[in-house]
């Protein structure tokens, strides 16, 4: 192609002479002019490839195109879905669709997109479910596709691909998973993962759990030590640090050692989507203040304390859900999700059903303090003018704990004892 390109010629060659064993000589063909345009369409990796190692890429074709695989949910791309549809039901030779089941579809693309403020460009999609739900109408010797075809080829795509979610809801329902959906703990409370099989992912909860103590060993990560943890997740453990720095360590040093961890994951653990969860555990922990088990977090916190967008917010509100109605619904359960991501919501109709009738419940937070209070119902404490929090405030019993922490550290010497070149026990150093 590219020597096509660079002498607009086309050469007739042998494959014979190409990659036979033997030489071998033919007739060969006068060269045919050529005046072509190229276009080249493929995926953005191998575009890129491509530009990085063949030199004569970047010079044939010049104008690259980055195609986006969501648009702006406005009217008019509403009405452009509309068309589309229309499009390929004549295309297709389909059945008509009835206005509510073509609202039924672009209330899917929204899904795919995964924001209500967007809508999907990868019409095979679209395409898949509308022939689909032209099929059910069939079946049923409907003369029309309404809004219910639209729903079931909708759910028998999912219905199809979720086979692992099905195996982990059922070791929910034997208690296989341990998790509580009901009543508080210390120390525990529930976070969220999105787990994929090819194209369907779902939400699955997962116990997180922090154990506090004497030592300066700081948080302990569990999965890190055991290499089961990805860099964004060991990341998202070390900012938890530096939160627990720069809000208690201002006058003494942090004398404590924070166990945490997933419990029954077996995986590897990566993303920072649970940092604000293990935070809160570890607050609990210290404060000695039992978190609500019926209610599931997921949200990344940086160093200031500010709960930070995360990404599948609505397969993780749909697993959670789907526990609690395993485990048994109770009207109190929900699921608090940083305040950014509320556009992004898709909710399935039996979930958006439960939220409007009260059933189940979605919090929105934008700072670690919202959170803590929400879960522990105590008031997270502000600072007075000396710079202390309130004793019974939930950063005043976290204060009272470390300095409890610091002193018993110290007055044992401060370090454990050590042995020196020749093996022999050396006294433990003091702190000043």
């Amino acid at each position: 192609m590219k020597r096509v390109l660079k002498t607009k010629k086309m050469y007739i060659e042998s494959l014979g002479e190409q990659y036979g064993l033997i030489a071998m000589s033919s007739v060969k063909p006068q060269a045919i002019p050529v005046d072509v345009k190229v276009v080249m369409m493929g995926a953005s990796y191998i575009y890129h490839l491509l530009y990085q190692y063949d030199g004569d890429f970047r010079k044939l074709f010049k104008i690259h195109a980055d195609f986006d695989v969501q648009m702006e949910n406005t009217p008019v791309n509403i009405a452009k879905m509309a068309a589309f549809t229309r499009t390929t039901i004549q295309k297709e030779n389909l059945k008509e669709f009835t206005r509510a089941a073509v609202a039924r579809v672009v209330e899917h693309s929204a899904r795919l997109s995964g924001s209500q403020t967007k809508l999907t460009t990868r019409f095979n999609e679209i395409v898949e479910i509308l022939c689909e739900a032209d099929t059910l109408a069939t079946l049923e010797g409907a003369a029309i596709t309404d809004a219910e075809h639209v729903r079931r080829a909708i759910a028998g795509k999912r219905y199809r691909a979720n086979k692992y979610e099905d195996l982990i809801h059922d070791m929910f329902r034997e208690g296989k998973y341990l998790i509580d959906t009901d009543g508080e703990k210390i120390g525990q409370v529930n976070g969220l993962a999105v787990m994929g099989v090819g194209e369907y992912a779902f939400g699955k909860p997962s116990r997180i759990t922090a154990n506090t103590y004497l030592g300066r060993a700081g948080i302990v990560n569990v999965e890190r030590e055991t290499k089961m943890s990805g860099s964004s997740h060991s990341k998202g453990v070390l900012i938890l640090s530096a939160y627990l720095g720069n809000q208690y360590a201002q006058k003494i040093p942090l004398s404590v050692t924070a166990s945490l961890t997933f419990e029954q994951m077996y995986d590897e653990v990566d993303g920072d989507s649970a940092s604000s969860t293990e935070l809160y555990a570890i607050l609990s922990s210290l404060s000695e203040l039992p978190l609500r088990q019926d209610i599931a977090v997921t949200g990344s916190v940086n160093q200031k304390g500010e709960i930070q967008p995360i990404g599948g917010v609505t397969e993780k509100i749909e697993g959670f859900f789907e526990v609690c109605r395993i485990k048994g619904l109770t009207g109190r359960q929900g699921v608090m999700i940083p305040r950014q991501n509320v556009k992004d919501l898709a909710l399935n109709e039996e979930v958006a059903a439960a939220v409007g009738e009260g059933r189940f419940h979605i919090y929105f937070v934008a700072s670690v303090d919202e959170g803590i209070e929400l879960l522990t119902g105590v008031a997270a404490g502000q600072r007075n003018r000396r710079g202390d929090f309130p004793k019974d405030s939930v950063h005043g019993r976290v204060i009272a704990k470390l300095k409890f922490y610091h002193k018993a550290y110290s007055a044992g010497g401060g370090k454990e004892k050590r042995k020196d070149g020749n093996g022999n026990k050396q006294s433990p150093e003091k702190e000043e």
